[in-house]
């Protein structure tokens, strides 16, 4: 009977640790791009250009966005106020407004992906960003790495991190052993 639980036992341990071991635990990293950038100033100009024309495109649909919602507010003040031919008048404002914005967030967004896709092929700091950032999640074992600050963003899309997950110092520690 003993030899029968511990065979019962070993095959129970044994399933367990298949089970366990089929669930894999994504592990996520973050990096400050802006500081990897300043802390390569001598050879990030193409980059910070990048960052640069992002951040003034995000400024734009921001100045696109907030005149689309002062109309929608006129709106909502015609609709109280009974004007129908006013409210009709926003309402086909709006809509070209928000059209225009779509067609410009659309456009925008494929020169940024060229853009992005030329540095990331000729770029050698790109490139040198890149192939560190997969050399230290694979080493340690991240899933994803997202970047903390971004400049083309109001509101970043890290909420909050531990600093433990941080890469950014050892990034920069290697790009600084790697290229004089």
């Amino acid at each position: 009977m003993s030899a029968k639980k511990t065979l019962l036992a070993a095959a129970l341990a044994l399933s367990l640790g298949s089970v366990l071991a089929a669930q894999q635990i994504t592990r996520v990293a973050v990096m400050d791009f802006n500081k990897i950038l300043a802390s390569r100033a001598q050879d990030a100009s193409s980059l910070k250009d990048f960052e640069l024309k992002k951040s003034l495109i995000q400024a734009e649909i921001d100045r696109r966005s907030d005149d689309i919602m002062r109309l929608l507010g006129q709106k909502v003040e015609a609709d109280k106020a009974n004007d129908a031919k006013a409210s009709s008048r926003f309402r086909e404002e709006i809509e070209g407004k928000r059209r225009l914005l779509s067609e410009f967030v659309t456009v925008k967004q494929k020169e940024l992906d060229d853009e992005a896709d030329r540095l990331r092929s000729n770029d050698a700091l790109a490139q040198a960003i890149y192939k560190q950032v997969q050399a230290i999640s694979e080493a340690e074992g991240y899933s994803l790495v997202l970047n903390t600050r971004s400049a083309d963003s109001v509101m970043n899309s890290v909420f909050w991190y531990s600093q433990m997950i941080d890469i950014t110092d050892k990034l920069i520690q290697a790009l600084s052993e790697k290229t004089p």
